[in-house]
């Protein structure tokens, strides 16, 4: 069975809300841990803007397409290439928001999953040569 039957057949349901979940209770608590969640002055917990917060996931692609367009490796993990270490903070920035309030990030994870392996847009043979290129 490949993965799209998986989907299909709700066997990768719990490995999938499982990982997501847990990738969002680590993510947020850490970032809670330290302060980004609450005032520096007060240590009252604080409602942070979510356009901004937004724009931070938007920097880390920013400069995640810059690493690759440099082929560059990341200067505080110069073992690993810099592209994998910002998407991985990107992936941070976003299970630490979705934590923050809340979110069925993993519900919506899947159902888009399921979704989009559905879409017919989405198979080889209906894919626009060169659509979307980089």
């Amino acid at each position: 069975m490949n993965q799209t039957e998986k989907l299909q057949n709700n066997s990768l349901d719990c490995e999938i809300k499982g990982a997501a979940n847990s990738l969002q209770d680590i993510c947020h608590s850490l970032a809670s841990e330290r302060g980004w969640w609450k005032d520096p002055k007060t240590g009252q917990q604080i409602e942070r803007n979510r356009a901004e917060l937004l724009m931070l996931c938007v920097s880390e692609l920013a400069e995640a397409m810059e690493a690759d367009r440099k082929d560059l490796n990341d200067d505080h993990l110069p073992h690993r290439k810099g592209f994998e270490v910002e998407l991985a903070d990107c992936l941070i920035r976003i299970f630490d928001i979705a934590g923050a309030y809340n979110l069925d990030l993993s519900g919506a994870m899947l159902e888009k999953l399921k979704y989009n392996s559905q879409r017919a847009d989405h198979r080889p043979e209906n894919r626009a040569e060169g659509g979307k290129k980089y």
